[in-house]
C-alpha cells in the first residue's frame, strides 16, 4: 500500500524461495526483504542476481541490525538497510534512489564496450 501511494507497483513474497523465483523473472528492479525468513536469508537474492546476471537492488527492512551488520550487508550487496520501526516512511524514497541506481547499472551494462567516434561520421572530415 505504501508503494502504491507513490506510484510504484509491488508484490509480496512469503518466502525467500518465492522471492528468488520472482527475481529470476527479471521483472523487478528493487526488492525489499527482511534479513531472514523461514527458508533462508536475503543473501540468496544477491546470489541469484550474480548467478543470472540480473540487475536489481535489495533493500533490507530490519528491526535489530547493529552497525556492523549494516556495514556487512552493504559490503555483500544490499543497497540499503532500513529500520522497519523507524524508517518505513522512508522506504518509498529508498526505492526511488535504488531505481536510479538500477537504471545507471543497466545503462552502463548496455553501453559497455561501445566506442564513440569523436571524429564524426565517415566521409564528413
Amino acid at each position: 500500500m505504501l508503494f502504491q501511494k507513490v506510484g510504484l507497483t509491488s508484490e509480496i513474497a512469503t518466502s525467500i524461495t518465492a522471492a528468488c523465483e520472482s527475481a529470476i523473472s527479471g521483472r523487478f528492479q528493487v526488492i525489499f526483504s527482511t534479513p531472514v525468513m523461514a527458508d533462508g536469508s536475503w543473501r540468496r537474492l544477491i546470489d541469484i542476481a550474480n548467478h543470472y546476471g540480473l540487475s536489481f537492488e535489495v533493500i533490507l527492512l530490519a528491526r535489530t541490525f547493529d552497525f556492523n551488520q549494516w556495514g556487512e550487508a552493504l559490503q555483500v550487496g544490499a543497497f540499503d538497510v532500513l529500520d522497519v520501526l523507524c524508517d518505513l516512511p522512508k522506504a518509498a524514497e529508498a526505492a526511488r534512489r535504488a531505481l536510479g541506481t538500477d537504471y545507471l547499472k543497466r545503462f552502463r551494462g548496455n553501453h559497455e564496450g561501445v566506442r564513440v567516434n569523436r571524429a564524426g561520421p565517415p566521409g564528413l572530415s
